[in-house]
């Protein structure tokens, strides 16, 4: 039977996925301001997350799985499709008055990331957290 990993091992984890999903955020991502968006969100996920889960009594172990878990999502989400959506994105910058569809494939592949996501978090959460 091997042990849970411990806080300092999720710190770890969770400063590895943070530097692996800027970097894929910044080479997905076609234009400078989708590129800081993207990449302000580990901050974000630093400065909310993690002392709201502390807040409602997660421990820092189970918060930082939480915060690695979204962002290697994100990762998963965002990487096979970048091109559909760096060309969606790149329209609606060029034409903020209009409303871009996302396009379908890329709509239903994030939606089947995030679906996968949510289950393996939910029933690996007794054993990893």
């Amino acid at each position: 039977m091997t042990s849970r990993p411990t806080a300092d091992d999720w710190w770890i984890i969770a400063a590895g996925v943070t530097v692996v999903y800027m970097a894929a955020m910044y080479w997905c991502m076609p234009t400078q301001k989708a590129k800081q968006r993207m990449v302000i969100a580990p901050l974000v996920g630093w400065i909310y997350l993690l002392p709201s889960a502390m807040v409602k009594g997660y421990s820092a172990s189970h918060a930082l799985y939480i915060y690695s878990v979204a962002l290697a999502m994100f990762i998963v989400m965002f990487v096979p499709v970048a091109k559909r959506v760096a060309a969606d994105i790149v329209e609606q910058e060029e034409k903020p008055w209009l409303k871009v569809p996302l396009n379908s494939f890329a709509w239903y592949w994030m939606l089947g990331v995030f679906t996968v996501f949510a289950a393996g978090m939910a029933y690996l959460w007794p054993f990893l957290a």
